[in-house]
C-alpha cells in the first residue's frame, strides 16, 4: 500500500509515533549539545525566534545568555535524562515533561541536582523545534550534602532557596492538605482523555516563576 493509498487515519498515527521519536531525540540533544558545549548545536534547536527574556528574540541572543552562564558557573555539566511525557495540541504542536538529574562542576563543590523540563514544542518547515523550555527545580546540593528540609536549592555562595519542581501540579499540595477518612474507600476521579494527561494533572494552574541560579 503507498502512502497515496493509505487511509488518513493511519498516516496521521504514523506522523505522530515520527513526531514522538522526533521530540525524544529534541530532548537527548539538548543535553548532548549542552554538556559538550557545542553552542551552535545547541541553539538550532529552538525555533529560530525564540523569546529570550522580556525582550529579546532570537538564536544569537539565547547563545549569548548560555554563554555566559556557562562560563560563568559550570566548568563541566552532565544531563541526564529520565521520563518523557509527550502531548500533541495539534499535529505541528506539542506539550512536554521531561525528568532530568544532572551534576555540576562549580569552583570548589560537585552539585548535584532533580529538575523537570515543562516543554512547548513546534513542527516549523518539517522539523521540531524547542518554543520553550521551563525548568523547574527540586534540589540542588553539594554531593556530600544530602538536600533534607526546606530550600533544597543551594548552590555555592548563595542563600538557599525554594525550587519549583512541584508547583506545576496542584496534586502536590492537595495531597498533603487533604486528611481522608480511612473508614471509607476514596473516590477515583474518571481517567484523563487521549492527550490530556498532563493538562488534567495542570488543573489550570499558572506556570510557576522560575528564579534564575
Amino acid at each position: 500500500m503507498t502512502n497515496a493509498a493509505a487511509p488518513a487515519d493511519l498516516l496521521a498515527r504514523i506522523d505522530r509515533l515520527e513526531s514522538i521519536e522526533a521530540i525524544r531525540q529534541l530532548a537527548g540533544k539538548y543535553s548532548l549539545s549542552l554538556d559538550m558545549r557545542d553552542l551552535d548545536a545547541h541553539v538550532n534547536l529552538f525555533a529560530p525566534d525564540i523569546r529570550v527574556g522580556r525582550e529579546k528574540v532570537g538564536r544569537a541572543h539565547l547563545k549569548a545568555w548560555v554563554d555566559d552562564t556557562l562560563r560563568d558557573q559550570f566548568s563541566g555539566t552532565s544531563h541526564h535524562l529520565g521520563q518523557h511525557i509527550i502531548e500533541f495540541t495539534d499535529p505541528d504542536h506539542a506539550i512536554g515533561v521531561v525528568y532530568s538529574k544532572n551534576e555540576h562542576e562549580t569552583g570548589p563543590e560537585w552539585v548535584i541536582m532533580q529538575m523537570l523540563y515543562w516543554d512547548d514544542y513546534e513542527r516549523i518547515d518539517g522539523r521540531w523545534y524547542f518554543r520553550r523550555r521551563l525548568p523547574c527545580y527540586w534540589y540542588a546540593t553539594d554531593l556530600n550534602k544530602p538536600p533534607i528540609g526546606d530550600r533544597k536549592m543551594r548552590w555555592p555562595g548563595r542563600e538557599p532557596y525554594q525550587g519549583t519542581f512541584h508547583d506545576l501540579f496542584p496534586s502536590w499540595n492537595a495531597f498533603w492538605a487533604a486528611r481522608p477518612d480511612k473508614a471509607q474507600l476514596p473516590e477515583v476521579a474518571e481517567p484523563a482523555p487521549l492527550e490530556c494527561f498532563l493538562k488534567t494533572l495542570r488543573r489550570g494552574a499558572p506556570d510557576p516563576r522560575i528564579r534564575v541560579r
